[in-house]
């Protein structure tokens, strides 16, 4: 029997997922870490236990019809929790922002400004008092008309549609055209109509270049296809379409990523004429406050928008607005973020940056007596950016609240009042805990995967670089916060590229980088081609690197009928034996009937999908297990056909290290399951929804992905923080494979926050010295040792610790 009073959160027979039986008591009022390998049982302890159930008791608070409903979710597998307090989770988001998502909108600074100016603005005389939404671009009543509140349009020109004018219509002229049967069909049709395809584009009528580009007509014709040998091609009924018209229809309105991006290069962006790139219309740019308009105030550094708020005086109604402003622009500075205007649209921002952003809206809150759940909040972050980070935790326990943190990064786990370290090893192999007290404890327990990292006894063995085989260098790079670089990235070697968040690494790797390997095979594929230069002025080296290989973190699937096993193709051979078992080939089943995603096999109830949707009055819809398959995802005939003593739900149950053994004997499928072991992604199931993965998981699965196809000719591996969400343990197994793959004669660059990858890399090129505007340049570059003593570079002092130096 607990004390009412009791200090302590105590969990008694927790079994969720891989948990086995455990007992563990964490102090309230602390900063609580949770530690442990991947897929050892740490977030099933901190987010499947305690978070939700605290989530179920407030469930449990609301009226009886929804509790009705909600108890088919069912509460978390455990005997018992007591001293609990309400929990508030703040999870990383894996999707990705869209265009009109803004530094403002992300942290509702946009919500309070606009408040500001419908209220307290200056308005001309005579003009009618506006509600806040028609000081909002993304509002019907508020976008000018134009541009439809994007604050740019969109042209194109005959130079950008057509390149090279001394080609005809019938040789490609009209580069912006579709390829294949859809630009055959726009030429014969346009030859239909009479116009010559077979002149230079420069010697046809300029009135008729002008229809060709540019009408809005869309004429129907009769086609007669010129015949060729041995096919049968009738006259059809053909619509004429515009190189313009279809440029903007495919750019506006394609679901495809690459249409898209091709599309595009036939545009040019321009200020919208009628709102200047305000993206507002003029009714709300009328009206000011300290004499700005609210865009110009949108477009201003966060701090120096509090100093402009900060003098801006008033009256009651505008002092009460600016010190909430003020008090908002504060918690969002204390991260270093500063330097962030509110106009600045969301997907030109890193993910460190984005989760900073977000951490500060929740912890603006300013709620006491919560237990707060943090994910990884250190993800993305340079250690730097973590300190600030520690701050702000620090003063949300100062504050009355209890903080629990699942976290790999060893500086955020020195800096905690309690430990609590689940392991040893994942999946059936962890699920216990290790060590649950103050930090320094956990030195005396010799099982935990943690403790060798908490308390290194010797510095990190040195290794000798590598000798680059060449060169790959960029010019005048000028894109985002990084301008005039001009940046070299050695061939045949493992580089690191680090920085602050925000101070332009992305930029550099991801984009101009990646664009400009892209581009370079674009061309060798279609040589013909017009590609612009993306981001740089120049470029050498580029012909070296045979392949590109871009393993980012964006999600593998955005369903969860998009898995693990589905990804890597293997489920295709799971199926396969399945459907060559005695009993599939009697009932005449084929692999189809074991997919999930098809009618036949899966259950018809929740169509394979495991859950159904339960509407709850007042609430969001929450889902349940399916009521007949209760998850399995099929119906129960299929079931019934066994592989080895296995159904197929079962296969798809297993873990990758046990459906290793499983398919010890199976070529195609032991070689995939290999290579997802061996990228250390051992305890994740086969059939794991797509949805269920962090982005550090789910670019370790693309790699595994590459590693099984054959390698041709030089290979040039880029990786966006491929060290997120893995325990150091998890990090040195990955790490065996990047520097496998230079090893082998490729090419490795990784951006990077983690000190320890970085000691081991052959070259450093670091950004800076800080973000945004303060950023962007190279600071330093070379190897390690020498980065490490950069006066200017803020990774240096780091570098030395994990070099041994300091």
């Amino acid at each position: 029997m607990t004390s009412p009073h009791d200090p302590y959160v105590r969990v008694r027979g927790a079994r969720e997922h891989n948990l086995r039986n455990a007992d563990v008591d964490i102090p309230r009022d602390t900063l609580t870490v949770f530690t442990g390998v991947s897929g050892s049982g740490k977030s099933s302890l901190a987010f499947g236990t305690l978070y939700a159930e605290a989530q179920r008791r407030y469930f449990e608070s609301v009226a009886p019809y929804a509790r009705r409903l909600i108890h088919q979710v069912g509460a978390p597998a455990v005997g018992e929790v007591t001293g609990l307090p309400p929990a508030v989770s703040l999870e990383q988001r894996r999707s990705a922002p869209g265009a009109r998502s803004s530094v403002g909108t992300v942290t509702t600074l946009s919500n309070s400004l606009r408040m500001l100016f419908s209220r307290a603005g200056d308005y001309p005389e005579g003009a009618e008092r506006l509600d806040s939404d028609a000081f909002s671009p993304n509002t019907a009543v508020g976008a000018c008309p134009r541009c439809h509140g994007l604050g740019r349009v969109h042209r194109t020109s005959e130079e950008l549609l057509v390149p090279d004018p001394e080609l005809s219509i019938r040789e490609g002229a009209i580069a912006a055209w579709p390829g294949a049967w859809q630009g055959k069909n726009l030429r014969d049709v346009l030859d239909a109509l009479g116009y010559d395809v077979d002149r230079p584009w420069r010697e046809l009528d300029p009135a008729d270049r002008e229809w060709i580009l540019f009408t809005d007509e869309q004429p129907v014709v009769t086609v007669h296809p010129v015949r060729e040998a041995g096919r049968i091609q009738r006259p059809y009924q053909g619509t004429y379409m515009s190189a313009r018209r279809y440029v903007m229809h495919t750019f506006a309105d394609s679901k495809s990523a690459t249409l898209r991006a091709k599309a595009e290069r036939f545009l040019s962006s321009e200020p919208c004429p009628v709102c200047g790139g305000s993206r507002l219309r003029p009714e709300a740019m009328a009206v000011t406050f300290a004499g700005h308009t609210i865009a110009e105030l949108a477009g201003l550094a966060l701090t120096e928008l509090a100093g402009v708020l900060a003098a801006a005086g008033g009256d009651g109604t505008a002092r009460v607005l600016t010190a909430d402003l003020l008090a908002r622009i504060g918690t969002v500075t204390e991260l270093g973020l500063g330097y962030l205007s509110l106009d600045r649209t969301a997907p030109t921002l890193s993910s460190g940056e984005l989760q900073r952003l977000r951490l500060a809206t929740q912890l603006r809150a300013g709620l006491f007596g919560v237990v707060y759940v943090l994910d990884e909040p250190s993800a993305g972050l340079h250690p730097a950016d973590t300190e600030a980070l520690l701050a702000v935790l620090g003063r949300l326990k100062e504050a009355g609240n209890t903080v629990f943190v699942v976290e790999h990064q060893m500086g955020v786990v020195r800096r905690a009042d309690w430990l609590v370290d689940v392991g040893p090893l994942a999946g059936e192999h962890g699920g216990r805990v290790l060590h649950s007290g103050p930090p320094a404890g956990l030195a005396g327990v010799a099982e935990s995967a943690t403790r060798r990292f908490l308390f290194p006894d010797a510095p990190p063995p040195s290794r000798e670089v590598r000798t680059p085989s060449g060169w790959l260098r960029l010019y005048g790079v000028e894109r985002h916060n990084v301008h005039g670089v001009d940046a070299a990235f050695p061939l045949g070697v493992f580089t690191a590229v680090t920085g602050v968040s925000g101070s332009g690494k992305s930029t550099l790797v991801g984009q101009v980088l990646a664009g400009a390997l892209a581009d370079r095979q674009g061309a060798a594929e279609d040589p013909g081609e017009e590609r612009p230069v993306a981001g740089y002025a120049r470029a050498e080296g580029l012909d070296a690197v045979d392949r590109l290989v871009q393993v980012d973190q964006r999600p593998i699937g955005r369903t969860p009928r998009s898995n693990l096993a589905t990804y890597t193709g293997l489920f295709d051979v799971v199926r396969k034996l399945f459907a060559a078992t005695p009993l599939a080939r009697e009932r005449g089943y084929r692999a189809g009937r074991f997919s999930f995603n098809v009618t036949g096999g899966r259950c018809e109830t929740c169509q394979g999908e495991g859950f159904v949707s339960v509407e709850l009055l007042f609430l969001p819809s929450t889902y349940a297990p399916c009521p007949d398959c209760h998850g399995a995802r099929y119906n129960p005939e299929t079931l019934e056909v066994t592989l080895r003593g296995l159904n197929i739900a079962q296969v798809l149950d297993l873990t990758v290290e046990s459906a290793a053994g499983f398919f010890a004997r199976t070529p195609a499928a032991a070689r995939s399951l290999g290579t997802l072991l061996d990228v250390g992604l051992g305890y994740l199931r086969l059939g794991q929804p797509a949805t269920e993965l962090s982005g550090g998981e789910a670019q370790r699965i693309k790699l595994a992905a590459e590693l099984q196809r054959a390698r041709r000719g030089h290979t040039l591996y880029l990786l966006d923080e491929p060290t997120t969400g893995l325990h150091p343990a998890d990090v040195e197994v990955l790490m065996r494979q990047l520097h496998g793959l230079v090893e082998a004669g490729s090419t490795v660059v990784v951006v990077e926050h983690d000190m320890a990858v970085v000691a081991g890399a052959d070259w450093v090129i670091d950004l800076g010295p800080g973000g945004g505007d303060r950023g962007g340049r190279i600071v330093a570059e070379g190897p390690p040792v020498e980065v490490a003593q950069a006066p200017e570079s803020r990774t240096a002092g780091y570098l030395r610790a994990a070099l041994g130096l300091a």
